[in-house]
This record gives structure tokens, sequence and C-alpha cells, in this order.
């Protein structure tokens, strides 16, 4: 008897072996047809399968479903296999390379003798509906290396017949076919073509086969696939509001900043950016200032030697900019910390200084590979909200915990309310005993238990020198921004000789918290831009009010309005031109001012103002010493 345990902890018994689809048609008709695959084993050594697969022996088993994450994966797998089919059918010439799955879809690469077209994709997606209503069975075979070679030259795909060259001599090699297309792959895949109906291909790019600019230029079609047409729906609205929100378009069309060829990575802030910068920074100024930080200022260029005494020369230097004077070596700093250290060792430091916490506004300078650079959300030179407490153990989880309250409100004040909370391990390649990596990790998952909040486990994505907790916020599209992070660290401090005297007049080496709450003020600002659309809370708009006549006669009454709202800090505009109001309402709209104040004669008059508010609202005419109260609670409330 071969015994199957389910999820739920039922056992069922079978007298001969079994397919997955079998267990799953004894359980129920509706989730025999439900099945996507099956998940055989427990715990790590569990793996994915087909429903064809046989099963000889005790084990457990869970029916893998639309409604599982892996079911997803099995169905976007298999969507870039219908893919290929179906560009095989319309192409034939056409050869297939590899098609993986990526988030939130796939892609497939194919050589072929000219670029595919808007219309081949259209064509493409079409015949894939066609394909799939077909219902054909998905069927797995398994060839030796050698068969499987001479199998793909017959077919002239080369390309997969190098693929499988590369595997060792002697191994066996899995394929799959449907209908008149075979693909090699390790599966697992859906049963049947049918299961496959909510997908649309998105793009084609260029792709070097392999990922070798030396190669071939081949053809990557991008598509998404999804359980159901709400979810296909949900996602396509979400990158149509995405491509709205996005911080590059909004940025030209805003006037906010640019990025110039002349210095690749790095941004050239407009007047109207910089406002928008200035108040981020000020902002989180006053964070330091409230809670207990002292802001330093290192210098940006650092000797070699320090970089050599903190590891990161070996494990770094490809992202550092390095330069040479007087036949010394310097690197552009890629982060702040070992000068905090220098700061920190600066004079004599009791137990009674601690914890000492350094904030920096510091700007940083990272190689990243030119195809990685993404507006002002991937850059080369960015500034960090960067801080570094130096502590005793004892006071670390304290801390810690303080960290995290501290980051929500920030957040909150920004208009991010959702954080997914991550604890990220001991990576393969690190430095420090398993009994460091032990303690250091625990006491941050009991600092996240501490204030009350749910995390992940993000297993080997620890820094090489320290466990960290990444708060990663959620956005208006349901978006996961890394920013925040804060890192345990006895390495740094102990190589770069850190050290404090304790309450016994002994000198013991300080314990670093690396932390930061919005990361890069580049990449924060667009997120921001991003998360409102450009029509950001009044406290943060680069321009806060514009007040605007209606003919030449109140002239003098909008400088004397614009005037004293400066007076009281507000960034405010003055539209003199010669057009008509409705034009200028309409300019200023665009550019998603918070408030637009109208003045004609009556309004001269009363000593009033007309008011406007953004998204059309017409406020009504009031004083401007009742404006005035009415934007001060605005900007006070962070609105």
């Amino acid at each position: 008897m071969i015994s199957i345990q389910l999820p739920d902890g039922s056992k069922r018994e079978f007298a001969q072996p079994v397919t997955v689809a079998e267990v799953a048609a004894s359980i129920g008709a509706g989730l025999a047809k439900a099945a996507l695959a099956g998940r055989v084993g427990s715990g790590e050594s569990a793996r994915l399968v087909d429903t064809s697969h046989l099963i000889d022996a005790d084990t457990q088993l869970a029916i893998v479903t639309d409604k599982d994450a892996d079911g997803l994966e099995v169905i976007r797998h298999s969507t870039a296999h219908l893919l290929a089919y179906a560009v095989k059918e319309l192409f034939p010439e056409a050869q297939v390379t590899i098609g993986p799955v990526i988030e939130h879809g796939f892609y497939y690469d194919f050589a072929y003798k000219r670029p595919f077209t808007p219309e081949d994709l259209a064509a493409i997606e079409k015949k894939m509906a066609e394909l799939a209503k077909k219902d054909e069975k998905v069927v797995r075979s398994v060839l030796p290396r050698d068969e499987a070679v001479a199998y793909f030259k017959g077919l002239g795909e080369h390309y997969k017949a190098e693929i499988i060259a590369s595997i060792p001599q002697g191994e066996d090699v899995s394929l799959y076919a449907e209908g008149g297309f075979t693909d090699l792959c390790r599966g697992p895949h859906v049963p049947s073509t049918g299961k496959l109906k909510h997908f649309k291909l998105m793009k084609v790019a260029g792709a070097y086969w392999r990922g070798d600019h030396r190669n071939e230029m081949l053809q990557r079609v991008y598509g998404t696939a999804w359980a159901s047409k709400e979810d296909l729906q949900k996602y396509l609205f979400m990158l149509e509001e995405a491509e709205k929100r996005d911080h590059r378009k909004l940025g030209r069309e805003l006037d906010l900043f640019h990025i110039d060829e002349h210095a690749p990575g790095v941004v050239f802030w407009h007047p109207k950016g910089w406002a928008i910068w200035q108040e981020v920074e000020q902002a989180m100024r006053r964070v330091y200032r409230d809670n207990g930080y002292q802001e330093v200022k290192g210098p940006q260029l650092l000797d070699k030697t320090l970089w050599e005494a903190t590891g990161h020369w070996d494990k770094y230097r490809d992202n550092m900019f390095t330069t040479e004077s007087e036949k010394r070596d310097y690197a552009l700093k890629p982060m702040n910390c070992p000068g905090h250290i220098l700061i920190f060792k600066h004079g004599i430091k009791s137990y009674r200084d601690l914890p000492l916490r350094f904030g920096e506004f510091g700007q940083c300078h990272r190689n990243e590979p030119t195809g990685g650079l993404h507006g002002i959300m991937r850059v080369r030179g960015f500034t960090q909200d960067d801080g570094h407490i130096f502590c005793t153990e004892d006071q670390i989880l304290a801390e810690c915990a303080a960290f995290t309250t501290l980051l929500q409100k920030v957040y909150k004040d920004f208009g991010f309310t959702e954080i997914v909370y991550k604890v990220a391990t001991r990576p393969e390649k690190r430095i420090g005993t398993d009994d460091y990596w032990d303690r250091t990790e625990q006491i941050l998952m009991d600092s996240l238990r501490q204030s009350g909040v749910e995390f992940q486990i993000a297993h080997g994505e620890g820094a090489f020198y320290a466990p960290k907790i990444e708060y990663a916020l959620k956005d208006a599209l349901g978006r996961e921004w890394q920013c925040g992070t804060i890192q345990i660290d006895h390495n740094m401090p102990q190589r770069l000789q850190a050290e404090f005297v304790d309450e016994d007049g002994q000198r013991k080496t300080p314990v670093m918290l690396h932390r930061a709450i919005v990361g890069s003020l580049e990449r924060f600002i667009g997120i921001l831009i991003e998360q409102h659309a450009g029509a950001l809370p009044t406290w943060l708009a680069p321009v806060q009010v514009v007040v605007a006549n209606i003919t030449d006669a109140q002239a003098d009454y909008v400088a004397e309005i614009a005037n004293s709202l400066q007076k009281q800090g507000v960034r405010v505009v003055s539209d003199l031109r010669n057009e008509k109001i409705t034009y200028k309402i309409r300019e200023h709209s665009l550019q998603k001012v918070p408030f637009i104040l109208v003045v004609g004669d009556k309004e001269k008059a009363n000593g009033a103002v007309a008011v406007r508010a953004r998204g059309n609202q017409d406020l009504g005419v009031m004083s401007l010493a009742d404006f005035s109260m009415k934007l001060s609670e605005t900007i006070a409330n962070k609105l």
C-alpha cells in the first residue's frame, strides 16, 4: 500500500502507484479539474511535479491549483511555451531559445530574420488563444542528452541543441510536447493548454544570446499571465496607472529635474525639483534633531587603505569610483559608515556617551551599470539620510525597536501607511562566526516582535558583515519599495579599531547600527512623485500657491498677497500674464498646484481672494487672513 498524506493531515492509501491527477480525482471532481501540478515531499525537499507524475512510495502531497503561488508560476511557465508554440506556427523559420518565468509574467527569446512588429505581436497573441482553446494535452518525455541534441538539430533548432549540449554527458533531459510543438524544459507544466486563458503579450526588446554582448542579438517577447480575468485586468490597469505616474514623465512635465548624457546616472535638479528636495531634507533634519541624532558631515574622497581595512576594497571595488593622486589611491565613498567611525574615534568616548547617534545627508557614488540606471530611482550619485548608532550590546534591542517606531511615523507623514518588514539573514559569503549571526539575527526578530509587527525572513539576503531589517513601503498601486533599513554591525568598528571606555575603565568595541529611513533622497522623491501622481501634498509641493489676476488693475494687489504669503514661508508664484483667467487656471491645474487664488476688482476692493483647490474645487471667496489660516493648517497636518 502507498500512503499519501495531504496538507490537512488526512491520509489516502492506494494499492498501486498513482499519479497526482488520480489522487486529486479521489478527493473530488472539482479538485481534479482545478489541479495544475503537485507538490511532493515536505520542507525544503518538497518539489513541484506534473499532474502525470507517478507516486510509488509513501509521501506528502499538496495539489496545486491556480489559487496557489506555485500554480501561478506553472501557468506563466506554460504560457511561455504556448508563446513559443504560436511563434513557430506563424513563423516556422524562427528559432526558439529560452523562456523563463519573471515577476508578473514571462519572456521568450527568439532568433528571427527580421524584428517582430506590433502587428506580429497581435497575431501571435491571437494564435496563442486559438491553441489554448484546442485544449491539447501537455506531455512530458525523457531522452538521453545526446539523443535530445540530435532531435533538436534535426528540427533546425540550433540554440536548443547548444543548450542541451552544455548539460553533462550521460544525463537525461525532459521534453514537453503540446500539439506539434516540443520544447526542452524541466517542468512542471499545466496538464493541457486549455488551462491557459488569461494572458497578454506586452512588448518586444533586444537581448543577446546567453546575455553576452559578443553573441548575436535575439528578440525577447515579454508577456504576462494570470489565474483569472479579473487579476489580468487589475494588473493591466496598474500598468496604465504606473505609466501615468512615471516619475521621469512627470519630472519633464512639471519641470522638476533632468538626466543629461554628460553626467549619466546623476541628477540635474531644477528649481521646483530642488524645492521638493529641500522640503524632504529639512523634514528629515527635524527627525534627526528631535530624536537624539547629531548631524555630521564626512569627506567624499577617502584613501584606499580605509576601504581595505573595512573589506570593501576586496568585496565592493567594482562598484566604486576610484582615482589616484600623488601615487595614492582614493575612492569616492559608496557609503558613509567608515567616515562616521573616524568621527567617533576622534577623542575618547565613554559608556556614558552611548548610545551616540550620528546622522548625515551624505553624498555617495556607486558605479551602477548603464543598463540598470532608471530616472532618479537608480542613479550613480545619490544622497542618503544616513545614520549610525554607536551603542553597547545591551542597548541594541531598544535602539532597533525605537527605530522601527520612528520609521513608521516618518512614512506616515509622507503618506505611506502600509509597510512590509523583512529580516535579511546571513549570506553564503560572509564574515563573522555562526554564533555572531545567530545572536544578531535573533535580536532583529525580537525587536520587530516588540514593535508588534509581522515580518518575513529573507534567507541569505543580509550584508556580508551583518544581518538587517528591510522596511519596504507600499504605494498607492500596491508596489513595494524597499527604502529603510537597520543593520547590526560588530565587524566594521572592530576593523577600524573604534573603542569606548566602559564603567570598569576597560576599552571595548562599540556595536554600530547602520540605519536609514528614506534611504536615497533621489529615489525616495521619485517614489513620492509616483505615489501622488505628481500632485504632492501641499507641504511638499514645489509651488504651494499661485496668485493670478484677471486684469492689470489687480497687479499691485497680487504683489501684496504674494509678499504677505512669502513672509509666512509659503512657496508662492504671481501670474500677471496678459492671458484669460481660464487659461491661467487650466495651466496651473495641469502643474498640480494645490491652491490658485484669483483676484478681480471685487476681491481687491474687499481685501479677499477667490480660492480654487486642486482637483477643480471652488472654495469660494474668503479673506486673505482666513485663507492663510487654512493653508497653515493644511501644511501643519502634512496634507
